[in-house]
């Protein structure tokens, strides 16, 4: 019998994979124990037996980080001369001469200095995870680029060091090392992140609570992306159709009306306040089809395209019946219909038609959102 593909990679030796495991430390300001984590781990590792080294780690300065350091080897850094200076600069060549099993890597976005072998340190990384060496780094969500611009908003600092998008979220594992805004202003207080002389200014700038909440909340953001990017991974290869109701999915039901617009726009705000994918929908019936505007239907689609939303034409008997359909399919959670201000013959057959799509549909909240009169 022919084995799955789960227990081949059971049975695949660390010397028959192909890349390194790159495990990330994200934390949403310095000081939060990024860099702690890490080392612990690291002992940890070294402990049961794994080749543990350390490629650059920052201490600034930091008894715990350097007591925590003491613990492992440290491969000989660089040694760089840039305009009559001379600086520090992780070694990758010499780590790969020594070849071992995982390699530390700190403050991932560093930016090397002018002579290194790369300009950034996640291209010495790269190197390193194509040697098919496990790297433990860290990083901080403001080094991240697209945040970078709202973090300026936020705090006012403009962060010089940036890395793409592509490179936290090819990590096979990320970490959030959390602490509340209020302990991170304790640690600050009591001189473990900074000397006591930048304190008080630190917590008047950078670190003031509210910058501490909002960056902590694009941190989290930011995790729970990359665990919905796994779940979804493991619900297709393990071919899991069912909705596990873990993101929200918003479908909106248009038709050709000028309303339509104002029912698309109520739809983006809610799918954004709920970080929920967003589906817009017009079903053609394919009898006893009404006539529509077509124009309007037209402009009401590229209005949705607009916001983001995906849009799609379905055929079928019913609208009930083909949106029911729809919603099983994709894993919807959420269906809103739109409803004018009508009081003649209409409204009944309104009515029946958002009965048969409850009695239809699998378990799903539905919004009926009232549109002005046309």
């Amino acid at each position: 019998m022919p084995k799955k593909p789960e227990e081949w990679l059971e049975t695949v030796s660390p010397a028959q994979k192909t890349r390194g495991i790159f495990k990330l430390f994200l934390g949403y300001a310095p000081g939060v124990g990024k860099t702690y984590t890490m080392l612990t781990e690291a002992i940890r590792r070294k402990s049961r037996g794994e080749d543990v080294v350390v490629g650059v780690v920052e201490t600034h300065g930091r008894k715990a980080l350097q007591e925590l350091l003491s613990h492992l080897e440290q491969v000989k850094r660089k040694q760089l001369d840039y305009k009559g200076t001379m600086f520090e600069e992780m070694d990758v060549d010499a780590i790969l001469e020594r070849k071992p099993a995982v390699v530390l890597v700190d403050e991932l976005a560093h930016t090397n200095i002018p002579g290194s072998k790369h300009r950034k340190r996640y291209e010495d990384v790269q190197e390193l995870l194509a040697a098919r060496i496990d790297v433990l780094s860290t990083l901080n969500i403001q080094h991240i680029e697209s945040l970078a611009p709202t973090v300026r908003a936020i705090t006012g600092v403009t962060v010089r060091e940036t890395i793409p998008d592509w490179v936290p979220l090819s990590a096979s594992e990320t970490v959030m090392v959390d602490l509340t805004p209020e302990a991170l202003q304790n640690r600050m207080k009591r001189g473990d992140v900074y000397s006591h002389e930048k304190v008080e200014q630190s917590l008047k700038n950078f670190f003031r609570r509210g910058n501490l909440i909002a960056l902590r909340e694009l941190a989290l953001r930011q995790v729970a992306e990359q665990v919905d990017r796994s779940l979804e991974s493991y619900m297709d290869a393990k071919d899991i159709r069912e909705n596990w109701g873990v993101r929200e999915r918003i479908a909106v039901c248009i038709s050709g009306s000028p309303a339509g617009q104002y029912l698309i726009g109520r739809a983006a705000r809610m799918a954004r306040r709920m970080d929920a994918e967003l589906y817009v929908v017009h079903v053609e019936r394919e009898i006893g089809s009404h006539q529509e505007d077509q124009k309007v239907l037209e402009a009401n689609l590229r209005f949705a395209e607009n916001l983001g939303a995906q849009v799609l034409r379905l055929k079928g008997k019913s609208v009930a019946d083909t949106i029911a359909e729809f919603v099983r399919a994709r894993h919807i959670t959420q269906v809103i219909f739109g409803r004018a201000p009508i009081r003649d013959w209409r409204k009944y057959l309104y009515l029946s038609a958002v009965h048969r799509f409850l009695r239809e549909s699998p378990p799903v909240d539905v919004h009926i959102v009232t549109q002005e009169t046309e």
